[in-house]
């Protein structure tokens, strides 16, 4: 399920073509714009990405990764875990949660293929704390993907988005219910080193080679 889920994020990085620039104070304008700046930097460096598909890490992280609240996803991750767990572990579970969605993001684009997708208008979100960035994944012969996003208001009036929603299906709350399950029978430190195992693994060039 969470590879189907990347997948079709990686269907909306491959909307436009030219250059954007970042309106973090826009969660619609947001989400576009990073699709876009991603999408550049990986037809960029795809001689790179054929020499190492682990560059594929380097795009994620320094492209994708500074719009995405990945501590407030950690935190809604670890659920009940939140206030059973030292303020140390936590900070060592964000970090190894945060490698794991760079290493998943980067394996995911190996299966990136082009679709048409479609974005709702925006709405007025002057008095939102949180908002939802609507959108409709186009591919012939095959019915509408529709995705939604969320994004949070920071404490600076910025913007960063911390969960899809694919056809009623929440990747935070699918992740939540597997590492939640993980803590109780292992523990969170042996959930911490699969966390950091995974996202040191090398980014396989044929993702399905790679899946289990």
């Amino acid at each position: 399920m969470l590879r189907a889920l990347l997948l079709m994020v990686l269907s909306v990085i491959g909307l436009q073509a030219e250059a954007a620039s970042v309106d973090s104070k826009n969660p619609y304008e947001m989400i576009q714009a990073v699709a876009d700046k991603t999408f550049n930097r990986f037809h960029a460096d795809k001689a790179k990405i054929d020499a190492d598909p682990n560059h594929l890490k380097v795009i994620v992280r320094e492209e994708l990764m500074p719009y995405i609240d990945f501590k407030y996803a950690s935190y809604k991750v670890l659920g009940q875990y939140l206030k059973e767990t030292s303020e140390a572990e936590r900070d060592r579970f964000v970090t190894a949660f945060e490698g794991y969605l760079v290493a998943t993001y980067a394996q995911a684009f190996t299966e990136y293929t082009n679709q048409t997708v479609e974005y709702a208008p925006a709405a007025n979100f002057s008095d939102e704390k949180i908002v939802d960035v609507n959108v409709r994944i186009i591919e012939a012969g095959r019915p509408p993907i529709k995705l939604l996003f969320k994004a949070r208001r920071l404490k600076d009036d910025s913007w960063k988005a911390f969960d899809l929603v694919a056809e009623g299906v929440s990747l935070l709350q699918s992740k939540q219910s597997e590492i939640t399950t993980l803590i109780r029978q292992k523990g969170i430190d042996n959930v911490i080193t699969m966390l950091n195992e995974k996202a040191a693994a090398s980014v396989a060039k044929e993702a399905k080679a790679a899946a289990k």
